[in-house]
Protein backbone atom coordinates (compact mmCIF):
# COMPACT_ATOMS: atom_id res chain seq x y z
CA UNK A 1 0.00 0.00 0.00
CA UNK A 2 1.13 3.16 -1.00
CA UNK A 3 1.68 6.44 1.63
CA UNK A 4 -0.57 8.62 -0.60
CA UNK A 5 -3.18 5.45 0.11
CA UNK A 6 -2.71 5.75 3.57
CA UNK A 7 -2.10 9.32 4.21
CA UNK A 8 1.14 9.42 6.01
CA UNK A 9 3.00 10.82 3.36
CA UNK A 10 5.31 13.80 5.15
CA UNK A 11 4.69 17.24 4.92
CA UNK A 12 7.21 18.99 3.27
CA UNK A 13 5.45 22.56 2.71
CA UNK A 14 6.92 25.40 4.58
CA UNK A 15 4.90 27.28 7.20
CA UNK A 16 4.15 30.19 5.97
CA UNK A 17 5.99 33.54 5.86
CA UNK A 18 4.20 35.23 9.23
CA UNK A 19 4.84 31.74 10.79
CA UNK A 20 8.08 31.91 10.33
CA UNK A 21 8.87 35.39 10.94
CA UNK A 22 6.65 35.42 14.29
CA UNK A 23 8.85 31.87 15.19
CA UNK A 24 11.89 33.54 14.41
CA UNK A 25 10.76 36.80 16.27
CA UNK A 26 10.36 34.60 19.52
CA UNK A 27 13.84 32.94 19.23
CA UNK A 28 15.32 36.43 18.56
CA UNK A 29 13.30 37.80 21.41
CA UNK A 30 14.04 34.99 23.55
CA UNK A 31 18.06 35.18 23.11
CA UNK A 32 18.48 38.71 24.40
CA UNK A 33 16.58 38.07 27.05
CA UNK A 34 18.45 34.85 27.96
CA UNK A 35 21.90 36.77 27.87
CA UNK A 36 23.43 38.34 30.79
CA UNK A 37 25.52 40.73 29.63
CA UNK A 38 22.75 42.11 27.15
CA UNK A 39 20.12 42.11 29.48
CA UNK A 40 21.94 44.20 31.92
CA UNK A 41 23.09 46.66 29.32
CA UNK A 42 19.73 46.74 28.32
CA UNK A 43 17.29 47.37 31.19
CA UNK A 44 19.55 47.10 34.72
CA UNK A 45 22.29 49.99 33.59
CA UNK A 46 19.56 52.16 32.74
CA UNK A 47 17.69 51.57 35.21
CA UNK A 48 20.38 52.28 37.62
CA UNK A 49 21.42 55.04 35.85
CA UNK A 50 18.04 56.58 36.31
CA UNK A 51 17.27 56.15 39.79
CA UNK A 52 21.21 57.59 40.21
CA UNK A 53 19.73 60.59 38.55
CA UNK A 54 16.77 61.09 40.26
CA UNK A 55 18.90 60.84 43.64
CA UNK A 56 21.70 63.25 42.55
CA UNK A 57 21.95 66.70 41.83
CA UNK A 58 24.75 66.55 39.17
CA UNK A 59 25.09 66.45 36.34
CA UNK A 60 23.06 69.03 35.44
CA UNK A 61 19.80 68.19 33.37
CA UNK A 62 18.95 72.17 32.49
CA UNK A 63 16.11 73.84 33.85
CA UNK A 64 12.63 72.18 35.16
CA UNK A 65 12.19 69.35 37.58
CA UNK A 66 15.08 66.56 37.39
CA UNK A 67 12.78 63.18 37.34
CA UNK A 68 10.97 65.18 34.08
CA UNK A 69 14.71 65.59 32.40
CA UNK A 70 15.78 62.06 33.41
CA UNK A 71 13.88 59.89 31.92
CA UNK A 72 13.49 60.51 28.20
CA UNK A 73 17.22 60.00 28.23
CA UNK A 74 17.10 57.32 30.03
CA UNK A 75 14.60 55.83 27.73
CA UNK A 76 16.70 56.86 24.83
CA UNK A 77 19.44 55.41 26.35
CA UNK A 78 17.36 52.08 26.99
CA UNK A 79 16.79 52.34 22.86
CA UNK A 80 20.33 52.84 22.22
CA UNK A 81 21.62 49.75 24.32
CA UNK A 82 18.83 47.82 22.18
CA UNK A 83 18.94 48.51 18.73
CA UNK A 84 22.43 49.60 18.98
CA UNK A 85 24.77 47.49 21.42
CA UNK A 86 23.19 44.55 21.53
CA UNK A 87 22.01 43.70 17.98
CA UNK A 88 25.33 44.79 16.72
CA UNK A 89 27.02 42.16 19.11
CA UNK A 90 24.17 39.40 18.57
CA UNK A 91 24.42 39.83 14.62
CA UNK A 92 27.59 40.08 14.67
CA UNK A 93 28.39 36.84 16.51
CA UNK A 94 25.10 35.19 14.33
CA UNK A 95 27.70 35.77 11.26
CA UNK A 96 30.41 34.26 12.64
CA UNK A 97 29.18 31.11 13.63
CA UNK A 98 27.25 30.93 10.32
CA UNK A 99 24.15 31.51 12.04
CA UNK A 100 23.37 34.20 9.42
CA UNK A 101 24.13 32.10 6.34
CA UNK A 102 21.87 29.12 7.28
CA UNK A 103 18.97 31.08 7.91
CA UNK A 104 19.68 33.32 5.34
CA UNK A 105 19.50 30.48 2.51
CA UNK A 106 16.42 28.74 4.66
CA UNK A 107 12.48 29.59 3.89
CA UNK A 108 12.82 32.15 6.22
CA UNK A 109 14.89 34.02 4.15
CA UNK A 110 17.20 36.92 3.98
CA UNK A 111 14.36 39.10 4.23
CA UNK A 112 12.14 37.85 7.01
CA UNK A 113 15.35 37.80 9.04
CA UNK A 114 15.60 41.19 8.95
CA UNK A 115 12.31 41.52 9.93
CA UNK A 116 12.57 39.29 12.88
CA UNK A 117 15.02 41.03 13.98
CA UNK A 118 13.84 44.39 13.51
CA UNK A 119 10.54 42.93 15.55
CA UNK A 120 12.22 41.25 18.20
CA UNK A 121 14.00 44.76 19.21
CA UNK A 122 11.00 46.39 19.33
CA UNK A 123 9.72 43.72 21.72
CA UNK A 124 12.43 44.29 24.40
CA UNK A 125 12.28 48.02 23.48
CA UNK A 126 8.65 47.65 24.48
CA UNK A 127 10.01 45.62 28.01
CA UNK A 128 12.57 48.60 28.70
CA UNK A 129 9.79 51.38 28.69
CA UNK A 130 7.48 49.72 30.82
CA UNK A 131 10.27 48.99 33.25
CA UNK A 132 11.88 52.19 32.86
CA UNK A 133 8.61 54.22 32.46
CA UNK A 134 6.97 52.63 35.38
CA UNK A 135 10.45 52.84 37.76
CA UNK A 136 10.19 56.51 36.69
CA UNK A 137 6.39 57.22 37.50
CA UNK A 138 7.14 55.64 40.78
CA UNK A 139 9.97 58.14 41.37
CA UNK A 140 7.59 61.13 40.28
CA UNK A 141 8.24 61.55 36.97
CA UNK A 142 5.03 63.47 35.03
CA UNK A 143 5.47 63.13 31.69
CA UNK A 144 2.96 64.88 28.81
CA UNK A 145 1.05 62.40 27.79
CA UNK A 146 -0.29 64.32 24.44
CA UNK A 147 3.07 63.51 23.79
CA UNK A 148 2.91 60.15 23.48
CA UNK A 149 2.83 59.93 19.52
CA UNK A 150 5.74 62.19 18.86
CA UNK A 151 7.92 59.98 21.11
CA UNK A 152 6.52 56.66 19.42
CA UNK A 153 7.52 57.85 16.06
CA UNK A 154 11.02 59.12 17.48
CA UNK A 155 11.37 55.47 19.33
CA UNK A 156 10.62 53.58 15.95
CA UNK A 157 12.99 56.48 13.71
CA UNK A 158 15.53 55.77 15.96
CA UNK A 159 14.80 52.15 16.82
CA UNK A 160 15.59 52.16 12.58
CA UNK A 161 18.76 54.46 12.48
CA UNK A 162 20.39 52.86 15.39
CA UNK A 163 19.67 48.66 14.28
CA UNK A 164 21.49 50.25 10.81
CA UNK A 165 24.03 51.40 12.11
CA UNK A 166 24.41 48.01 14.75
CA UNK A 167 24.67 46.06 11.19
CA UNK A 168 26.95 48.46 9.60
CA UNK A 169 28.99 47.57 12.25
CA UNK A 170 28.57 43.89 12.29
CA UNK A 171 28.14 43.19 8.84
CA UNK A 172 32.21 44.55 8.50
CA UNK A 173 33.86 43.85 10.95
CA UNK A 174 35.23 40.47 12.81
CA UNK A 175 33.11 39.45 16.53
CA UNK A 176 35.18 40.46 18.78
CA UNK A 177 36.07 43.75 17.00
CA UNK A 178 32.05 43.97 17.21
CA UNK A 179 32.05 43.18 20.99
CA UNK A 180 35.03 45.56 22.16
CA UNK A 181 33.33 48.87 19.50
CA UNK A 182 29.94 48.88 20.37
CA UNK A 183 30.40 48.52 24.54
CA UNK A 184 33.02 51.58 23.96
CA UNK A 185 30.27 53.21 21.66
CA UNK A 186 27.73 52.91 24.20
CA UNK A 187 29.53 54.45 27.00
CA UNK A 188 30.97 57.63 24.47
CA UNK A 189 27.61 58.06 23.81
CA UNK A 190 26.46 57.71 27.32
CA UNK A 191 29.04 60.49 28.13
CA UNK A 192 29.00 62.51 25.77
CA UNK A 193 26.06 61.68 22.80
CA UNK A 194 23.87 64.03 24.40
CA UNK A 195 21.88 61.04 25.69
CA UNK A 196 21.93 61.49 29.27
CA UNK A 197 22.91 65.46 29.46
CA UNK A 198 20.93 67.22 27.02
CA UNK A 199 23.32 68.71 24.53
CA UNK A 200 22.46 72.61 25.51
CA UNK A 201 23.92 71.65 28.96
CA UNK A 202 27.41 70.66 27.03
CA UNK A 203 30.39 73.25 26.62
CA UNK A 204 29.34 75.25 22.96
CA UNK A 205 31.76 73.03 20.66
CA UNK A 206 30.33 69.92 22.05
CA UNK A 207 26.95 70.89 22.34
CA UNK A 208 26.95 71.53 18.58
CA UNK A 209 28.36 68.09 18.05
CA UNK A 210 26.01 65.93 20.35
CA UNK A 211 22.93 67.55 18.81
CA UNK A 212 24.30 65.86 15.52
CA UNK A 213 24.76 62.76 16.72
CA UNK A 214 21.94 60.18 16.60
CA UNK A 215 21.91 59.61 20.36
CA UNK A 216 21.47 63.77 20.86
CA UNK A 217 18.72 63.82 18.43
CA UNK A 218 16.93 60.41 19.63
CA UNK A 219 17.36 62.33 23.22
CA UNK A 220 16.26 65.35 22.46
CA UNK A 221 13.59 64.27 20.41
CA UNK A 222 12.04 62.32 23.50
CA UNK A 223 12.45 65.10 26.07
CA UNK A 224 10.87 67.57 23.94
CA UNK A 225 7.70 64.95 23.33
CA UNK A 226 7.97 64.19 27.06
CA UNK A 227 8.27 67.60 28.65
CA UNK A 228 6.66 69.75 25.96
CA UNK A 229 4.05 67.27 24.27
CA UNK A 230 5.39 67.97 20.89
CA UNK A 231 7.08 66.60 18.08
CA UNK A 232 11.15 67.85 17.21
CA UNK A 233 11.53 68.13 13.93
CA UNK A 234 15.11 68.61 13.67
CA UNK A 235 16.41 65.84 15.96
CA UNK A 236 13.66 63.59 13.87
CA UNK A 237 15.73 65.10 10.47
CA UNK A 238 18.53 63.83 12.42
CA UNK A 239 17.91 60.65 13.01
CA UNK A 240 15.91 60.57 9.40
CA UNK A 241 19.56 61.66 7.96
CA UNK A 242 21.85 59.16 10.04
CA UNK A 243 19.24 55.69 9.43
CA UNK A 244 19.53 56.24 5.77
CA UNK A 245 22.84 56.72 5.35
CA UNK A 246 23.71 53.90 7.37
CA UNK A 247 20.96 51.54 5.41
CA UNK A 248 22.38 52.18 2.42
CA UNK A 249 26.30 51.75 3.68
CA UNK A 250 25.16 48.31 5.55
CA UNK A 251 22.86 46.98 2.54
CA UNK A 252 26.75 47.07 0.20
CA UNK A 253 29.11 46.55 2.69
CA UNK A 254 26.88 43.33 5.02
CA UNK A 255 28.71 40.36 5.07
CA UNK A 256 26.07 37.24 5.57
CA UNK A 257 29.46 35.15 6.75
CA UNK A 258 33.01 35.50 7.38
Amino acid sequence: MSTASTGTEPDNHAAPARQRVLAQTRFETGTLLRNGEQLLVAIVLPAMALVGLALSHSPSLGPGRRIDLAVPGVLALAVISTAFTGQAISTAFDRRYGVLRLLGVSPLGRNGLLVAKALAVLTIELLQFLVIGGLGLALGWHPEWIGLFAAGLMTLVGTWTFVALALLLAGTLRAEGVLALANLIWVLLLGLGGVIVPPSQMPAGLSRIAALLPSGALGNGLRAAFIDGRLAAVPLLVLVVWGAVATVLASRTFRWSD
